[in-house]
C-alpha cells in the first residue's frame, strides 16, 4: 500500500516541458519566416518655423496646378503627362533658382501629382512644395 501512494505523489504535478518546447519552436519559426522590407515611399517635408528664404523679385516660383480632372497645367497650358518633364526643364532654364509648387486639387488622381514630382526630380528641382487648392 505504501508504494501505491507514492506512485500518485509523483504524478500530482504537471510538467509543461514539452509546451514550452513547441512555444520556443514557433517563436524560431516565426523569426525566421518574417521578411523585413524597407518600403519606398515619397519624402514631403513639413514646414518649419523658419523664417521662408527670400526669393528675387524677378524670379517667381514655378507653379504647376493639378485641377479635378487631373490635367496638369503649366503656364496657363495643359500638359500630357509625358511632357511635364521637358516643360519643367523648359522653365527652369527660364528661372534657374525658383522653387516648384504644385497645387493639387483635393479630387485630383495622386497618379498626375506623382508624374509631377517624378519631372522635378528627373529635371534636377530640389525646392519642391505641394499644396491643395480649394474646391470652387
Amino acid at each position: 500500500m505504501a508504494r501505491r501512494r507514492r506512485h500518485l505523489e509523483e504524478e500530482d504535478g504537471i510538467n509543461i516541458t514539452p509546451m514550452l518546447d513547441v512555444v520556443f519552436i514557433m517563436l524560431i519559426f516565426f523569426i525566421v519566416t518574417t521578411s523585413f522590407i524597407k518600403e519606398k515611399g515619397l519624402e514631403v517635408s513639413r514646414p518649419s518655423t523658419t523664417p521662408p528664404k527670400e526669393v528675387q523679385q524677378d524670379e517667381g516660383p514655378i507653379v504647376v496646378r493639378i485641377d479635378g480632372g487631373s490635367f496638369i497645367i503649366l503656364q496657363g497650358r495643359i500638359l500630357e503627362p509625358a511632357a511635364v518633364a521637358a516643360n519643367l526643364e523648359r522653365a527652369r532654364a527660364e528661372k534657374p533658382r525658383s522653387p516648384l509648387i504644385v497645387a493639387a486639387h483635393p479630387e485630383a488622381d495622386t497618379d498626375a501629382l506623382v508624374t509631377v514630382l517624378d519631372a522635378a526630380r528627373i529635371v534636377g528641382i530640389e525646392s519642391v512644395s505641394v499644396a491643395t487648392t480649394e474646391t470652387p
